[in-house]
């Protein structure tokens, strides 16, 4: 979970991600989205792959990045129910 929150902490990444909620992009797309050098963008890529927020396919010379939201839903619900936030709560319950 750790790696995903260290992820989500740069700003650059989290735009990544915003864009990616529209469907799959290549490397190109979304690194000239962003005044930042190529090599940048692909420290950046690494962090978010690495936290397994997106996946990589290659495509010919290009590599196609998609949003794996079922990691960030995890990451988030375990995040909640360290606060007893969770699903399981009884909102009726008053403990």
């Amino acid at each position: 979970m750790s790696d995903v929150f260290k992820a989500l902490a740069d700003p650059t990444r989290r735009q990544v991600l915003q864009a990616l909620k529209r469907g799959p992009k290549s490397a190109g797309e979304l690194a000239g989205a962003f005044p930042v050098s190529k090599p940048t963008m692909s420290a950046h890529f690494a962090v978010l792959r690495e936290a397994g927020l997106i996946t990589a396919e290659r495509q010919g010379k290009s590599i196609l990045y998609h949003l794996n939201v079922s990691v960030l839903e995890e990451a988030l619900l375990g995040f909640a129910g360290v606060f007893g936030l969770g699903s399981d709560a009884n909102p009726g319950d008053p403990s």
